[in-house]
């Protein structure tokens, strides 16, 4: 191993965080909802626009530091693209080959991102063959398999260290209720809502996290009944969100609630929020922000803590919300 590379590349990545800012916490008004406070994590403000900044910096570093990354491997990732986008960032950072394992599906734009940072892309027709593609080329180019869906649980120190989590108990230090009584978020690989969760229990918060899940995804029948589904045949709409089979870094013991958010609601929910921010959203933040609306409404009661929402953002500004009224 070129213990002198490593280094470098160690720093290389340091640097690149000194010089980026936070990401905003932006408090959303809802009407009819006198005395809830909303408020909306936007990851949209990362320097590659992609609400996986965080977890492909944390995975280069977790490579690097294990011994797995060195001059000259190529990066090899399943994704469907938001992780890539970010990932093939650092690998330019660094000098490295970068190969994306994706769906045919994928948005365009992030394919032309990943090719923007001088990533290629190897696509298949189904997402549950992301995974076994990627192994495959790891294998014959002898290149390093970051597997997100693994390692995005382990990767990311939980404790503190600028985590998502962590950012965003300290943009609320300032609020009416600087501790919210519900955070809710959509699972991907799963290593965020375990972060979230963690951070919660370890700093001994009352926040209660609840996950939501897209249609075709198996997170939500996992937690239901304990015991993991086949793989689903088909993958999430709602790109970016949601698994056809239940990934290694979700962690079901530290959600607290989970709700099933149908795709026409999270599209629906994610144009509604376009018309209340003013920026163009994508449709993950959709099912969020409609089961904020699906709640019991004993949550989030006035005089209560209010609830809030760390909302992720893609490259083209994300946000979220709903399509069913209080009373469903």
């Amino acid at each position: 191993m070129n213990s002198s590379w490593v280094k470098n590349a160690i720093s290389e990545i340091n640097a690149d965080y000194q010089r980026s800012a936070d990401t905003h916490l932006i408090r959303l008004t809802l009407p009819g909802f006198a005395g809830i406070q909303l408020y909306l994590k936007d990851e949209s403000t990362h320097p590659t626009g992609s609400l996986k900044h965080r977890l492909a910096r944390s995975l280069f570093l977790y490579g690097l530091c294990n011994g797995w990354i060195n001059e000259g491997t190529t990066i090899i990732e399943s994704s469907s693209g938001s992780t890539a986008v970010s990932e093939a960032y650092f690998a330019r950072l660094l000098g490295l080959p970068f190969i994306a394992v994706m769906p045919a599906c994928t948005a365009k734009r992030k394919i032309e991102q990943i090719e923007f940072y001088g990533g290629r892309c190897h696509f298949v027709e189904s997402a549950c063959e992301i995974y076994a593609a990627s192994e495959m080329l790891a294998r014959e180019l002898n290149g390093h398999y970051m597997d997100q869906f693994t390692y995005a649980e382990r990767a990311t120190d939980w404790r503190g260290n600028n985590n998502i989590a962590d950012s965003i108990f300290r943009q609320m230090q300032n609020e009416p209720h600087p501790v919210p009584a519900h955070i809710v978020m959509s699972a991907g690989t799963g290593g965020t809502s375990a972060t979230i969760g963690r951070y919660i229990r370890c700093q001994g918060y009352d926040t209660r996290l609840m996950v939501v899940d897209p249609q075709n995804s198996v997170f939500l029948d996992y937690c239901s009944s304990a015991i993991p589904p086949c793989a689903a045949p088909v993958g999430s709409k709602i790109e970016g969100i949601g698994r056809p089979r239940v990934e290694p870094s979700f962690i079901p013991d530290v959600v607290d609630e989970m709700l099933r958010v149908p795709d026409a609601a999270s599209v629906a929910t994610a144009h509604w929020l376009e018309t209340q921010l003013g920026v163009r959203s994508g449709h993950r933040p959709g099912p969020i922000c409609g089961a904020r609306y699906s709640w019991p409404r004993g949550c989030g009661r006035p005089g209560k803590p209010a609830p809030s929402l760390p909302c992720c953002a893609t490259a083209a500004s994300v946000t979220w919300t709903p399509t069913t009224t209080p009373d469903g």
